[in-house]
């Protein structure tokens, strides 16, 4: 059996990487739906039929789990696809928690879509874990945009990046918060940004982790060929140049695995 992946776009491909170096023996389908990319600034009721949809197209290609590789179809999302289907479905959430936790009395900046910043499942977890009232939280929609035509380290990022960090006092800041997997892309443009003593992170090891423990749990673990089929909002992916651009996001997201 597959363990189903997907994401709005490309961004979802990071919590891919993750899965193929946690779970190197499982097969796996991954989805990107480029043809509603970006979710961030859709509506919650688009975000909920897009994903009710692609579970569904799990469900039809053998899958045994489905990750929901997009913070912010998560918001939108899980808690309703839960109650109607019985397959396990396993989200991932910004790591405020763990930031939190790490950045002794220093600020802690989220980044994420503005979807996820609007939905209370981002606002309650922020009210849970953060008594100091020390998490900032920025929208960073264009870099979704940036990702997807594969622009990740110009000229073009930085000034937009420098733009929006602009008004905020950097100095003052432990931990930077990943909240959207397309913003894995952008470790080093952040790293250049961002002083020494911030410390970059995002869900997507405890997402894959704790899809690690589901399958265990459930005595669903494989020792398969750990094949990856990829597909575009349904059409799967088998021209030559379409596989070429799925190995240089690997690539570069194994590089940006190395800053932290």
């Amino acid at each position: 059996m597959n363990i189903g992946i997907f994401d709005s776009g490309i961004g979802g491909m990071s919590v891919l990487h993750q899965a193929l170096a946690t779970l190197p023996h499982e097969n796996y389908i991954f989805y990107a739906d480029t043809d509603h990319v970006p979710y961030g600034t859709k509506t919650k009721d688009q975000v909920i039929s897009y994903v009710d949809e692609m579970i569904q197209f799990m469900l039809s290609h053998n899958c045994k789990a489905v990750v929901i590789a997009c913070n912010t179809a998560t918001s939108a999302a899980a808690f309703i696809m839960r109650q109607k289907y019985t397959i396990p479905i396993i989200g991932i959430e910004p790591a405020v928690k763990p930031a939190v936790e790490q950045s002794h009395g220093r600020r802690v900046m989220v980044v994420a879509t503005p979807l996820t910043i609007r939905e209370e499942k981002l606002k309650n977890l922020v009210d849970r874990v953060d008594n100091a009232h020390h998490v900032d939280l920025l929208p960073l929609p264009e870099l979704v945009t940036f990702a997807e035509r594969e622009e990740f380290n110009s000229p073009q990022v930085e000034a937009y990046l420098h733009k929006e960090l602009s008004s905020y006092d950097l100095s003052t800041y432990g931990e930077l918060v990943l909240g959207c997997t397309h913003f894995n892309y952008f470790k080093d443009s952040f790293r250049k940004i961002m002083p020494s003593q911030v410390q970059i992170i995002d869900g997507n090891r405890g997402t894959v982790n704790q899809l690690k423990r589901i399958l265990e749990s459930t005595d669903q673990l494989e020792q398969s060929e750990g094949k990856v089929r990829y597909f575009t909002s349904g059409r799967e992916v088998v021209a030559s140049e379409q596989l070429a651009r799925m190995d240089r996001l690997h690539a570069r997201l194994e590089e940006m695995s190395r800053i932290k």
